[in-house]
């Protein structure tokens, strides 16, 4: 079982908040005390999901709990990287459609508050880099996921 690892950084008025490994209800806490500090430097959090093998209900309600923080104070917070594989969670929950989304840290804005989350059809995923299979005719369609 690999250990959580959990690092953050400045980037902007925002603080990229990057986890590595399992978010379950054994890492929870240190997810928890992570965010709260991240919280504490920056109003503005991203939440970098990309190297997630595991995650569960129990990291979903620390990531509702500071995002309802950071929404009461003005603030924001984003969910970039996460692979429907490894975080289904998000996805079976609504979570990912109710944040702003990316499929990558690179591509939220550099600075600033990060724009709400687009209205999508309730039957659809991302398509994320590293879930990519060929579908039947050839398309790429996220593992598990129902081609957009």
């Amino acid at each position: 079982m690999d250990a959580l690892r959990l690092s953050s950084e400045h980037r902007g008025d925002s603080v990229v908040v990057t986890v590595r490994g399992e978010l379950d209800v054994v890492t929870s806490g240190q997810f928890d005390d992570c965010l709260a500090r991240a919280r504490r430097e920056r109003n503005h959090v991203i939440i970098d999901l990309a190297e997630v093998d595991f995650m569960d209900t129990s990291s979903l309600a620390v990531i509702v709990g500071h995002w309802k923080k950071l929404v009461a104070s003005g603030g924001t917070l984003a969910l970039a990287g996460a692979r429907y594989k490894y975080t289904k969670a998000l996805w079976i929950t609504g979570l990912a459609d109710r944040l702003p989304f990316y499929e990558s840290v690179e591509q939220v804005p550099a600075a600033g508050p990060v724009p709400p989350p687009a209205d999508l059809d309730s039957d659809r995923r991302p398509d994320l880099a590293g879930d990519r299979r060929p579908g039947p005719a050839g398309d790429a369609a996220a593992d598990g996921a129902r081609p957009a």
